[in-house]
C-alpha cells in the first residue's frame, strides 16, 4: 500500500498559490479514492488555507469538506502563528505539534510515508 503525506505550503495571496493547495487537494483525493493512507498537513503559511476552504462559497470546499478527517492536520505552532487555531478546532481538523508544536516529519518517514509538498 502507498503511504504519503501531502504537505501545504502555499499562501493564499497568488493565482499561483491558489493552483498549489488545488493540486495538493486533488492529489489527496486521488489517494483517498483508491484507499492508499494518506496524510493531508497544511503548515507554514499553507495553515491559512484552513480558514479559506472552509468558507461555503470558496470554490474548493466541497473538495476540501470531503478530504477532511483523520487524514487532515494544521500545525499547531503555524495554525498559532497565522491566526487560524479557532478556524481549525471549528473545521474539527486536529493540530498536529509532535516535535516541537510542529507535525514530525520524521515520524512520517519513519512510519513509510513519502512526503509531497505544495
Amino acid at each position: 500500500m502507498i503511504k504519503v503525506a501531502i504537505i501545504v505550503l502555499a499562501d493564499t495571496e497568488t493565482h499561483e498559490d491558489i493552483a498549489r493547495v488545488h493540486n495538493a487537494l486533488l492529489a489527496a483525493k486521488e489517494f483517498k479514492d483508491v484507499n492508499d493512507d494518506f496524510k493531508l498537513i497544511f503548515d507554514g503559511a499553507g495553515t491559512k488555507w484552513i480558514k479559506e476552504l472552509s468558507k461555503p462559497d470558496h470554490m474548493f470546499h466541497e473538495l476540501f469538506d470531503s478530504l477532511k478527517g483523520k487524514s487532515t492536520g494544521v500545525c499547531s505552532f503555524c495554525a498559532g502563528a497565522f491566526g487560524i487555531k479557532e478556524s481549525a478546532m471549528e473545521s474539527s481538523i486536529p493540530l498536529m505539534g509532535e516535535y516541537e508544536e510542529h507535525p514530525s516529519f520524521r515520524k512520517l518517514i519513519s512510519q513509510g510515508y513519502q512526503i509531497i509538498t505544495f
